[in-house]
C-alpha cells in the first residue's frame, strides 16, 4: 500500500515538473487572431493619421478587432470565440485583438467606453461596432452580412 502511494505521489510529482517546462508561449504562436498596436492598426488597417474624416481600409480582406483587457470577465469569454471564428473563416477574415490597457492611444480613436467592443470592418464601405460579448453564433451572423454584402458590389 506503502509503494503504491508513492508511486501515485512520484507520477504526478513528475507530471507536474514536466508540464510547468512546457514553454507558456506555445498557445499564443498557434493562435489565429494577431495582437495590434497602434503603428500595425496605422499600416494594417487605417492611416487615421493622414486621414482622419476618411476611412479607407488597407486590407485584403474583411477583418474584425476585438478591443478588450486581461481583467474583463465577458472580454475572456469572447476571445475563444474569436480564435473559433478565425478558424472558420480563415482565408475569408483576418482577426485582430487590441489590449485597451496597453494601446490607450488607439482606443481613444474609436472611442472605446464598454468593453469587449468588436469592430467589423467591411473590404468597403465603413466600419460597424458591436459592444458586449455576444454568443459565437451572433457575431457569425454579423460576419455573414458583411461578406455577403461585399458579395453584392
Amino acid at each position: 500500500m506503502k509503494k503504491t502511494f508513492f508511486f501515485i505521489v512520484m507520477v504526478l510529482v513528475i507530471g507536474s515538473t514536466v508540464q510547468a517546462q512546457q514553454p507558456k508561449s506555445e498557445a499564443k504562436t498557434t493562435s489565429k487572431v494577431q495582437h495590434i498596436t497602434y503603428k500595425d492598426f496605422i499600416e494594417k488597417i487605417w492611416d487615421f493619421e493622414k486621414n482622419p474624416d476618411n476611412f479607407i481600409y488597407k486590407g485584403k480582406t474583411m477583418a474584425v478587432v476585438d478591443f478588450y483587457a486581461d481583467w474583463c470577465g465577458p472580454c475572456r469569454r469572447v476571445g475563444p470565440i474569436m480564435e473559433e471564428l478565425a478558424d472558420d473563416y480563415e482565408g475569408e477574415v483576418v482577426f485582430y485583438k487590441v489590449n485597451v490597457d496597453q494601446e490607450k492611444e488607439l482606443s481613444s480613436v474609436f472611442q472605446v467606453r464598454s468593453i469587449p467592443m468588436v469592430l467589423f470592418i467591411p473590404l468597403k464601405g465603413q466600419p460597424a461596432k458591436q459592444i458586449g460579448a455576444l454568443p459565437e453564433a451572433e457575431y457569425a451572423r454579423i460576419i455573414e452580412a458583411m461578406l455577403d454584402g461585399e458579395e453584392d458590389k
